[in-house]
């Protein structure tokens, strides 16, 4: 039996890889055309940029990279990334607690409306759309009550902006000018790939998207794995919050509708199939960043708004269906 399941995961294995390799190519290949097609791409703060604009959207891919190797869905992290955002601010600046409890108090807050998706989805069975689609709008509403319909600035909160520049946003690498908001979610991947590569909980990750039944069948506590797991992707959209939060410097309660998309879109370029039971955090990050270059591209190139969002669909269309085929293969 093991020998049969070994000889079964090899080709799917090597098909994965294919697809890492092939979103990577995409992504030179993304590079080279913007590159020859305008000057500007390739300078240091363009490059930059791009870096800073992977990384709130790479760390949202993250999360919910988790939920859809479990065959689920989250269309709520866009919205819990600004609701995290504002409790930062609310802590911080209306209640004058301590930046670092502040900081916390946004991380538990994607935390706990991640397990709320995770408890609606597996103990009331509500199916993952419906359940983080009302999620979508709760976080969005509570984001403009906590925030009264206006930003919140941090600009008069004491130490906040010194935090900013030399955490977030300013660069711990001497001459690199490398933003620290590049290097969290570079750390975040590290910490992403561990947790799905090394640990029970991403073997059940896997296996809730390989076979559900199956899984519950050999005594696994599904609904309680699958609790943790959209648990996780609040926790990872909390960090977006911060992140984002920091490089605004302040929380913008009605920013967030649309970053599940892209996060989304990341995924599934990446690798991460819709069907269940694959995906790596490698190709996440590679399709994290073929977003925001692709966008940065068409953006310098003058590109309408609009047909960059048509490109950008037309792509998630086209993975999509490579993973179909891929699949029947």
């Amino acid at each position: 039996m093991e020998a049969t399941t070994k000889a079964a995961k090899t080709p799917l294995m090597k098909s994965d890889a294919a697809q890492r390799i092939l979103a990577f190519a995409a992504l030179i290949l993304l590079i080279i055309v913007f590159s020859v097609a305008s000057p500007n791409f390739l300078k240091f703060e363009n490059l930059v940029g791009i870096l800073l604009a992977t990384a709130v959207n790479g760390i949202l891919a993250l999360g919910v990279t988790f939920v859809i190797i479990t065959s689920g869905i989250d269309l709520s992290i866009g919205t819990v990334m600004s609701l995290s955002a504002v409790m930062t601010g609310v802590f911080i600046t209306d209640m004058g607690l301590p930046i670092p409890i502040g900081i916390l108090g946004g991380l538990l807050t994607g935390t706990l409306a991640g397990l709320l998706n995770g408890v609606i989805i597996a103990r009331l069975k509500v199916p993952p759309f419906i359940a983080t689609l009302g999620m979508l709008n709760v976080a969005k509403g509570l984001a403009l009550v906590l925030s009264h319909l206006k930003p919140i600035y941090f600009n008069d909160t004491p130490g906040f902006n010194q935090l900013v520049m030399s955490s977030l946003i300013g660069s711990i690498i001497p001459g690199a000018d490398v933003p620290n908001a590049v290097l969290i979610m570079f750390g975040a991947a590290i910490l992403a790939a561990f947790i799905l590569n090394k640990t029970l909980l991403g073997r059940y990750t896997f296996a809730l998207g390989s076979n559900e039944e199956a899984t519950r069948l050999s005594g696994v506590n599904v609904n309680k794995w699958k609790i943790i797991v959209y648990g996780l992707c609040g926790f990872f959209s909390g960090l977006a919050g911060v992140v984002i939060a920091a490089r605004l410097n302040s929380a913008q309660p009605a920013l967030g509708q649309g970053y599940e998309l892209d996060a989304i879109a990341a995924a599934v370029i990446g690798g991460v199939s819709l069907s269940g039971g694959e995906g790596t955090i490698l190709g996440t990050i590679i399709g994290a960043f073929i977003i925001s270059v692709l966008s940065n591209g068409l953006r310098i190139l003058s590109v309408p708004q609009e047909w960059q969002t048509v490109v950008t669909g037309a792509i998630v269309i086209l993975a999509v269906y490579l993973d179909i085929a891929r699949r029947r293969k």
